[in-house]
């Protein structure tokens, strides 16, 4: 039985122009000790799918629809607000892509581990600040003891950014989720950050769900992957074979967007256009005025969600010759 498991999940928001479906019928699961990352540009219902989870989509404007959200046999969706709450942090933490304002500026940063672990452990004053010292220190915060009892602004932005990780991993959960724990940082500490959230998922056994708009930083600590679009799934399947045989051409414009430093210069590629107004979608395939195989029918007709491999599957009238065109070979 998979950890987590998200059954056709439809996510909406009241707007002036009227309600919008952030995420359209989204089913994934996540297996124990698995990493599965979630891509897609901007505005694709990644963080809401993950927000869905724990119950933190604000409401109003923001209304949980229909569908189901299946942790370790129980739906979170049935829960009462108070029993929610002892999930949330406890058995599934999240890293919130801003750290900025995520941490509270005008508490010091060992107050703020504290109240994780005093509410949801049971620690006294004295555990509490032992335990956010022991986490600082796990997460490389130089002279941890120290630093513990500064405020935020003393920090810098890949040290705040291990402050969430710190705190995310302070009760040790069974799913982690990371909505884009790189945003902002440079190069270095990016790599810094996705290298440590690897590591502690070794030591502790967490599962993790990494949200990015970047397929590049996936590669190598992912299992498998999700890309949304337009608040759809288009393609799952395996890291590996995702990156080695696309066969969605969203995917692959995504792909061919990642810089080569080996490639000869030239003009960065970019996926021509802008994502869709999904208020106000069109009939047929939401990208259909992107793609670069787009037909006829891809204006009229919504697409397939087609299966490639027993765990590959691709939301597109052409997944089959996409795929094949990548060097899949012939689906039937």
């Amino acid at each position: 039985m998979a950890l987590l498991e998200i059954k056709n999940l439809v996510v909406e928001f009241q707007t002036a122009s009227g309600p919008f479906r952030a995420v359209n019928g989204v089913s994934l699961h996540v297996e124990e000790r698995e990493v599965l990352a979630i891509v897609g540009e901007s505005g694709s219902g990644k963080s809401v799918t993950n927000l869905s989870i724990i119950r933190l989509v604000p409401d109003p404007p923001g209304k949980i629809v229909s569908g189901e959200v299946v942790f370790n046999g129980q739906d979170l969706l049935l829960l009462t607000n108070e029993a929610i709450r002892k999930v949330r942090g406890r058995r599934i933490a999240m890293i919130f892509q801003d750290p900025m304002t995520s941490l509270n500026p005008y508490m010091k940063i060992s107050k703020q581990l504290m109240e994780m672990t005093q509410l949801h452990l049971g620690h006294s004053k004295a555990q509490a600040h032992a335990h956010a010292i022991k986490m600082l220190e796990t997460v490389g915060i130089p002279d941890a003891r120290s630093r513990a009892d500064s405020y935020p602004h003393e920090f810098s932005g890949g040290m705040r950014q291990r402050v969430m990780i710190a705190m995310a991993l302070s009760c040790e959960p069974e799913l982690l989720i990371a909505d884009e724990p790189t945003t902002a940082l440079d190069v270095t500490i990016q790599a810094q950050i996705l290298e440590l959230i690897k590591k502690l998922k070794q030591e502790t056994g967490t599962s993790v769900i990494l949200i990015t708009h970047d397929l590049g930083v996936v590669a190598g600590m992912t299992d498998h992957v999700i890309v949304m679009y337009a608040g759809k799934i288009f393609e799952q399947a395996k890291t590996s074979e995702l990156f080695a045989l696309p066969g969605n051409p969203y995917t692959k414009g995504l792909l061919r967007s990642v810089p080569d430093p080996t490639a000869e210069q030239g003009k960065l590629y970019q996926i021509p256009g802008l994502p869709p107004d999904v208020a106000h979608l069109k009939p047929g395939c939401p990208f259909a005025p992107r793609c670069e195989k787009v037909q006829e029918i891809c204006h009229r007709e919504f697409p397939p969600f087609v299966q490639l491999t027993s765990d590959h599957y691709s939301l597109c009238h052409f997944a089959r010759e996409v795929y094949a065109e990548s060097g899949g070979g012939r689906v039937s």
